[in-house]
């Protein structure tokens, strides 16, 4: 097998039917191709963003040339491999049309012999404007799209990327492009096709059924040679005959080594190698797969609540904690390997085991899914679908997504990351099927593609992995009723959306929450990479244009107001609307813990964001951490204490939430404090945690201390120890922080060299209770071991630092910023002490 790689600089892009090119990058896209010839500015940049939709609008050509060898023309297949074309193309080479494309997700290829000569040829890619085809198809057949405000009309319509024309938290960048590789193939007689791994688990044995398929160009008598290793040692190897260019072997692991979500068990990956062999021995083919040896099933049965919703790895049930991926760049090109494992290890991090891919972006990246292999971020895979109507009974458009859906299972059953499908994202919940009303989808549409060809799919090349036609989905019950609490999975968006306060998590009692979510803007550094200074006011022009949803910056505004004291200044209001969304998303997840096993999983919107703004996300465009993500770490550790306070009645019932597969014994210690610190009562209650469950350890009455402090003036402190180590701890107010009478905390930071080469560690202490403290690096990137943290007097807590470039020590203590929920509020500057 000969390939020769077309990717790299040596391309050119042009305006169809101009003579003017300008240099073109492979994979990439055209707006990352102007940009790096200065012929459009940054779109992410105060509203630039307004001046590129020409782009969009626009037919591109891109060609290179490049040289063909005698001997790669001389092989028996010659193949031109496109593994992602966007979107819709007509591929020349030499003048002569060798195929057209018209689906973002699909690799395509194309038998390109015939057209190639030996030394110099020319490939030619035109790209016809996404958004012209989708307003001429749009207005031949209207179909509804939810959010037309935030979004370019026709997405619905294309195979592509349907953030990519705008979304409620991303640009409207419509792309074109080669955005992943290409490159020509030349091999004879056959090559392997795609290679199926069927497990079967026993106790102290899995079995595995490997389909060996090839693709054939010529008879002959082929073997394969199917070895699985466990690092470097051979488990088993089999040689099988091909016989009309397929082949099966089979492999039996004795005490197989399994594969385990993050959190319960290690992430072993075998390596299963296959090799093709012609009839004289040598190798036509290889190809490798690092494999997971686990089972995987989303149970729905019927119990006292309605029917659950929840997942079970290696028969083990577990609690899905996580939130949901959208692509990580409106550009993907620009979305490297560095920048995938930096998001997915900060999701590791934070204790979080699933992931839900949505469906209004892509199938990401075969690296994303290996770094999730890893990691053990279990994959909840949205087919690409989301929140319009579909032209599905269009045969071309539904063999189309046939295709796309074959080809991408197939692309990502080998992981073992992926633990579910889903059909759609809220198609259903945003009432886009109804057989009465126009621009909608009818249940004769809706059915035949989601419920049974993609099903269908999923079942014939994934087996084991379970299915849903769309998220949310009530399995049982009236099908339009799509946020049933007794079944399925929900979007819980009453908080944020219909104004509902905080506390109103408390009265849902779904089975498996899989969106919701709350807004905060991103931190100063961020916000600077997009607006110049008189940007810098929450209702300036850019400010209002970087946010997207149009309620969002009033939403944020208004809760505030309900829940603390009004910030001063800009960068204040920044800092305080992430520890808003914290506290909101902890009111959620603390419940829904307390209520396990009801409930069985919480994927927050949204992990990551696609260009630099105020949105749901815990990770901001570069990767920073907000608040939100450093409070996940600790509401998604694996035991957690919380408090349930009764404002009324003035009580505290103390729980224990224990997401691991053995019980937990330790105790927990609570002390109430008055908001100067001064402590009013303490005490301990031993606990045993049950496994994978809630435990309820005690409730306390402190209506007394209450009547003699005064509520605002009470902070309960909490701390749970599991063999004499803090594993867990949480604060509990008696009423909304803004009531809360604090002092100056004074706190103070020790600076040391840390352990690790490049680290520091900063030691907290205060004088006064401090909540939600927070450290802040001026200047650099730092990465911090915990955040937004409360700060007990007496008690001083310890963080590790390691900023982003090589600094000294005495750099960091003169940069290191350290402030509380007191600052926010306060007319002054930073009153650290060192």
């Amino acid at each position: 097998m000969q390939m020769l790689d077309l990717g790299g600089d040596r391309w050119t892009v042009a305006q169809k039917g101009s003579t003017e090119s300008i240099p073109a990058t492979v994979p990439g896209c055209i707006h990352t191709d102007l940009m790096a010839a200065g012929s459009i500015d940054d779109p992410f940049f105060r509203d630039n963003e307004l001046k590129q939709f020409w782009v969009g609008e626009t037919d591109w050509v891109y060609s290179r040339t490049f040289k063909a060898s005698r001997s790669l023309l001389a092989h028996d297949c010659v193949l031109l491999q496109c593994d992602g074309l966007d979107t819709l193309a007509k591929i020349e080479i030499n003048g002569r049309v060798v195929g057209r494309t018209d689906n973002m997700f699909r690799a395509w290829e194309f038998d390109v012999a015939r057209h190639l000569t030996t030394g110099v040829n020319e490939l030619r890619i035109t790209f016809a404007s996404p958004v012209v085809e989708g307003i001429r198809r749009d207005k031949a057949r209207r179909l509804e799209a939810v959010g037309d405000d935030t979004k370019l009309v026709g997405s619905n319509h294309l195979r592509k990327e349907q953030c990519n024309f705008g979304w409620d938290w991303g640009p409207m960048c419509a792309t074109s492009g080669i955005w992943r590789s290409i490159r020509l193939v030349a091999f004879n007689t056959a090559r392997l096709g795609g290679v199926e791994i069927r497990q079967r688990h026993a106790k102290n044995r899995a079995d595995l059924d490997i389909t060996v398929p090839a693709d054939v160009v010529k008879r002959s008598s082929l073997t394969a040679v199917v070895t699985l290793r466990d690092g470097k040692k051979i488990v088993a190897e089999e040689i099988v005959s091909l016989r009309k260019g397929r082949g099966r072997a089979a492999v039996t692991i004795k005490d197989p080594k399994l594969w385990w979500p993050n959190g319960m068990g290690a992430q072993h990956l075998y390596t299963l190698d296959v090799q093709l062999i012609g009839a004289d021995g040598k190798r036509l083919d290889r190809r490798q797969h690092r494999i997971g040896l686990r089972t995987i099933k989303n149970i729905r049965k019927n119990d006292r609540w309605g029917q659950s919703f929840y997942f079970e790895v290696n028969g083990q049930a577990f609690f899905a904690k996580g939130g949901n991926w959208i692509p990580a760049d409106a550009f993907q090109n620009r979305v490297t390997p560095e920048r995938y494992a930096d998001l997915l290890q900060s999701c590791a991090e934070a204790n979080m085991n699933m992931l839900r891919v949505w469906g209004g972006g892509i199938y990401e990246d075969d690296t994303f899914y290996d770094l999730c292999d890893e990691l053990g971020l279990m994959i909840w895979q949205d087919f690409m679908y989301a929140c319009a109507a579909y032209p599905t009974d269009d045969p071309a458009f539904f063999e189309n997504a046939k295709l796309e859906a074959v080809e991408n299972v197939k692309r990502l059953r080998q992981h073992p990351c992926i633990a579910f499908y889903c059909g759609n994202n809220e198609v259903e919940m945003c009432g886009l099927v109804k057989d009465d009303i126009p621009f909608r989808m009818t249940w004769a549409m809706y059915k035949p593609f989601f419920d049974t060809m993609l099903a269908g799919v999923v079942k014939k090349h994934h087996p084991g992995i379970d299915y849903i036609p769309s998220s949310q989905f009530s399995p049982t019950g009236d099908r339009r009723f799509s946020s049933n609490p007794a079944c399925g999975d929900a979007h819980v968006w009453n908080v944020w959306h219909l104004k509902e306060p905080f506390e109103w998590y408390r009265t849902s009692l779904h089975r498996f929450c899989s969106e919701y979510g709350f807004q905060s803007f991103p931190e100063p550094r961020t916000l600077e990479t997009f607006t110049v200074p008189e940007d810098r006011n929450l209702t300036s022009r850019v400010m209002e244009h970087h946010q997207r949803s149009g309620i969002g910056n009033s939403l944020i505004a208004h809760y505030m107001l309900s829940w603390f004291r009004m910030p001063v200044g800009f960068e204040n209001t920044i800092w305080l609307s992430q520890i808003q969304q914290g506290l909101a998303i902890k009111y959620a997840v603390e419940h829904w813990r307390r209520h396990m096993p009801r409930c069985m999983g919480s994927l927050y919107w949204q992990i990551n964001d696609t260009w630099p703004g105020p949105t749901w996300s815990s990770l901001d465009y570069f990767g920073r951490w907000k608040a939100l993500h450093y409070m996940a770490r600790a509401f998604y550790s694996p035991l957690l204490v919380t408090g349930l306070e009764d404002m009324d009645r003035k009580t505290v019932e103390l729980h224990v939430s224990n997401t691991t597969a053995a019980p937990a014994t330790g105790k927990v210690q609570w002390t109430l404090t008055t908001a100067a610190g001064k402590t009013v009562v303490d005490g301990r209650s031993p606990v045993r945690a049950k496994a994978n469950g809630n435990t309820r350890v005690t409730t306390l009455k402190l209506r007394d201390a209450a009547d003699q402090h005064g509520a605002g003036n009470l902070l309960l402190w909490l701390e749970l120890l599991v063999k004499g180590k803090v594993v867990s701890r949480n604060l509990v107010l008696l009423v909304r922080p803004k009531h809360i009478e604090l002092q100056d905390p004074k706190l103070r930071a020790t600076v040391r060299r840390g352990k690790r080469e490049g680290a520091y560690t900063v030691t907290l202490s205060a004088a006064r209770p401090a909540l939600w403290a927070w450290l802040e690096l001026e200047g650099f990137n730092a990465r911090f071991s915990d955040n937004f943290l409360s700060v007990r007097p007496g008690l001083p807590i310890t963080i590790e630092l390691t900023p982003s470039e090589e600094t000294t020590l005495a750099e960091v203590r003169k940069r290191l910023k350290v402030r509380s929920i007191f600052d926010t509020y306060q007319e002054r500057t930073n009153q650290l002490e060192h």
